[in-house]
């Protein structure tokens, strides 16, 4: 059975360079400050998202728990954030249940973007004693694949600034969103005060992700990740893959772009009744689609689990299974990674040609 597993890019495998630099990663204890290879892999941070300093950090869940919680230091803060971001939907509301910080929802417009006007209605000043005070905003860029332009992260700033509120950059894909723009990540960190940087989804890295921000602001970080528990030792051999994610395979992701708007080309092309794809949004490595609410279904499946049970069953000659995520109501994601070649697209395409083709059938 040939599989393709396009749930994530959190799927991506440490490429044998990686493997080969863990095995003689030189390593320290980082708890002390004094493994090598995790300090090199912060500097090298700093210096490419343009801030001061850098911690090395467990998760990308993690990384944002320590950040909404260095710059909500006081419990009963409210942070404002888009409702389609990763920390609002799939982080288990940590910043309320760990770190008592209100999550303030903006509505998330069809560009990823929020309205500023909002923003500035939903600011709270800490003078109404009912209320909990507004001490920062987030934003995630890229989000669900929607790359945010320049334009908007420096009118957020802006208005932040206004109001006298950090920023907070959810960037766990900031290199595809650069890669989209044609910058480099710091021409999109300068306009937040700090941020978050996964390396284990299309970066290859087994593990971790990166906090960037001022010198005093990582201090405060690295003590609160040594109350959650993300104080590790001889790190250093998870830090080499990690130095290998911002060295070369960030400047391969354009591939995985290229790939995913192929298959969903591909998509459109073959069966443009049954499922649709907003074309001029699919430009990073991720993208939604929808499929056709009036597709038959059996066993009291929905459409959307009808849809991946299907594209999952091994079939054909190849014995071809294709892997997905359902994202609610009628919408699958597909995301593509440095591991799924053209060979595999081309293969997935055809397995949901056939998928959609003998289900066509049944209408």
């Amino acid at each position: 059975v040939v599989t393709i597993d396009l749930r994530s890019d959190t799927l991506s495998k440490p490429t044998d360079a990686m493997r080969k630099a863990m095995a003689v990663a030189e390593v320290g204890d980082d708890v002390y400050g004094e493994d090598p290879t995790v300090n090199e892999l912060q500097v090298m941070a700093a210096e490419v998202f343009g801030k001061e300093d850098a911690l090395f950090v467990p998760s990308g869940t993690m990384g944002n728990l320590i950040s909404v919680m260095c710059h909500c230091w006081q419990r009963g803060c409210e942070v404002l954030l888009g409702e389609q971001s990763h920390i609002k939907r799939f982080e288990q509301g940590g910043i309320a249940q760990i770190a008592g910080v209100h999550p303030k929802s903006l509505r998330n417009l069809r560009d990823g973007t929020f309205d500023l006007s909002e923003l500035r209605a939903k600011y709270q000043t800490s003078e109404d004693v009912h209320r909990a005070p507004t001490s920062l905003v987030s934003i995630e860029n890229p989000i669900e694949g929607k790359v945010i332009s320049l334009s908007f992260m420096e009118e957020l700033r802006k208005v932040a600034t206004e109001l006298g509120i950090p920023v907070h950059l959810d960037g766990a894909r900031i290199f595809n969103a650069a890669t989209v723009l044609g910058v480099s990540p710091k021409e999109i960190t300068k306009f937040v005060d700090t941020a978050n940087i996964c390396l284990s989804k299309g970066l290859c890295a087994p593990v971790g992700s990166l906090i960037v921000g001022t010198k005093e602001f990582i201090s405060k970080a690295r003590r609160v990740r040594k109350v959650l528990g993300g104080g590790w030792r001889q790190a250093g051999i998870l830090a080499a893959a990690g130095i290998i994610s911002l060295n070369v395979i960030s400047k391969q992701v354009h591939l995985d772009h290229e790939n995913a708007r192929h298959f969903a080309k591909g998509m459109m092309d073959a069966a443009p009744d049954l499922v649709k794809v907003d074309i001029s949004l699919v430009t990073t490595n991720l993208f939604m689609f929808e499929l056709n609410s009036e597709l038959p279904t059996t066993n009291g499946r929905t459409v959307a689990q009808t849809f991946i049970s299907r594209m999952n069953e091994p079939s054909g000659g190849a014995r071809v299974s294709v892997k997905m995520c359902h994202f609610g109501g009628y919408k699958v994601r597909a995301v593509f990674y440095y591991q799924i070649k053209k060979s595999e697209v081309i293969a997935a395409l055809g397995k949901f040609k056939q998928v959609m083709d003998t289900w066509r059938n049944e209408m």
